[in-house]
């Protein structure tokens, strides 16, 4: 399995704008792009997981699906994805018309990156009960995929109910966009088994690892393994390569294109290096 290569950025209003940056990384040969959704940010929100305080990029990015439109509507090969489409504070009936479209006018360049986030102040904003989140994920998935591959679709479970919908156009991708699920929490791997193609956690230096030989083991399907916020470090490319990762994606910071430009050398660089003693 051959590993491909892309970036992610928070698209804020005061960065390199979503269809400039993805112009870039396509000239530049990235397979991919992805961007994070953060509808807003709770000025007394739940406290950022690294304990450090919260970057301002979270409470100034763009819509997701707008910036994922400008993204493919300046590019013809790139993959543009979610990393990820916070699911649980969406209607599933709405997100599952923006992935079909977004899907249906790129040509099937659509990756749709999902999970539940960090923030339970964020969620419970949008009426979401935290204590339940995990089950409404899976349930709007597993949703969506019926309007999706469905003439006249209908879907009842114990907190996402609907009958016979109809809803066009279809995604261009069949039967649907690649559902890959994010985070690394403690029932991740259920939730890749229950509903995902594949698997995007954040990068660590150890455990992640571990944990792709269990999912592997434990599926007996294809799952793609992906993982977000690798480092520009060819070691560590070295590592993921080596356990079947088949995509990494790489930060970029929410900059101005100079910046953006120096991160990508650093991460085209060690992508080099990387390849070179693989050879």
């Amino acid at each position: 399995m051959v590993m491909e290569f892309g970036v992610a950025i928070f698209p804020t209003h005061d960065a390199i704008r979503p269809g400039d940056i993805a112009r870039l990384a396509e000239e530049r040969g990235q397979e991919s792009l992805f961007f994070p959704e953060h509808t807003h940010m709770p000025a007394d929100h739940t406290p950022y997981p690294s304990g450090q305080p919260l970057p301002r990029r979270y409470a100034h990015t763009f819509d997701l699906f707008v910036a994922v439109t400008a993204a493919v509507a300046a590019t013809s090969r790139l993959r543009v994805g979610s990393g990820v489409c916070l699911v649980i504070q969406r209607d599933p009936i709405v997100t599952a018309k923006e992935v079909a479209s977004v899907d249906y006018l790129s040509g099937g360049r659509f990756e749709f990156g999902v999970g539940a986030g960090w923030n339970r102040v964020e969620m419970a904003n949008h009426g979401t009960d935290p204590r339940t989140r995990m089950l409404l994920l899976q349930e709007r998935v597993e949703a969506m995929k019926a309007i999706w591959t469905e003439d006249e679709a209908s879907y009842s479970g114990e907190l996402v109910r609907f009958d016979r919908v109809w809803s066009w156009p279809k995604p261009a991708q069949r039967p649907h966009p690649p559902v890959i699920v994010g985070g690394h929490g403690p029932t991740v791997l259920d939730r890749v088994l229950a509903f995902g193609d594949g698997w995007m956690p954040n990068y660590a230096p150890s455990g992640i690892l571990e944990r792709a030989v269990e999912l592997r083991e434990r599926a007996g399907r294809r799952v793609s393994l992906q993982v977000i916020g690798m480092p520009a470090d060819p070691k560590a490319l070295e590592a993921y390569a080596a356990a079947g990762f088949d995509r990494a994606v790489h930060w970029l910071p929410s900059a101005g294109r100079g910046p953006v430009e120096r991160a990508l050398d650093g991460w085209e660089s060690a992508i080099a290096e990387f390849a070179g003693e693989g050879s």
